[in-house]
């Protein structure tokens, strides 16, 4: 089953820290949309992309974002499709700021959060999420795990 995850950033700056879930994704033959789109900038846009995302085929949403980080949020609040915050360094305080700001979200409202700048993180937490119910992705895992555990 072809599987398509949207991977949505704060600012095209956050290009090279979120590039690596999709290629994370590509290797397991997972088809990543790439856009940029502001919780602050554009809340309009991020409200309809996420908010038809299951219609247009979408299985989760990666969002990544710095500083105040609501991008994670904000998607989260307009889906029922898992949302996987990438909290960004940058800014006066290198991360924990946008982390914080991921982390923390209402009852009702769940963002899964990985490390700060832990794109590949996401993209495999996605995998593994789709990998439950799919045995052809289970195994490109266990291949993935080993070929990691190799490389040490």
């Amino acid at each position: 089953m072809p599987y398509k995850v949207a991977i949505i950033m704060g600012s095209p700056n956050d290009r090279s820290k979120m590039e690596p879930a999709a290629e994370t994704l590509a290797g397991f033959g997972i088809e990543a949309d790439v856009q940029v789109m502001s919780a602050h900038r554009t809340p309009a846009k991020v409200a309809e992309f996420v908010g038809s995302a299951r219609a247009n085929g979408y299985a989760a949403i990666i969002a990544g974002a710095g500083m105040a980080a609501h991008l994670a949020g904000a998607a989260a609040a307009h889906t029922t499709l898992p949302v996987i915050g990438v909290p960004l360094s940058g800014g006066a305080l290198n991360g924990v700021d946008a982390l914080y700001a991921t982390v923390q979200m209402p009852k009702g409202i769940p963002v899964a959060t990985v490390a700060v700048d832990g794109s590949i993180n996401a993209a495999l937490l996605v995998v593994q999420m789709l990998a439950i119910a799919d045995e052809d992705l289970q195994a490109k895992l266990v291949a993935d795990r080993e070929e990691r555990a190799a490389a040490r």
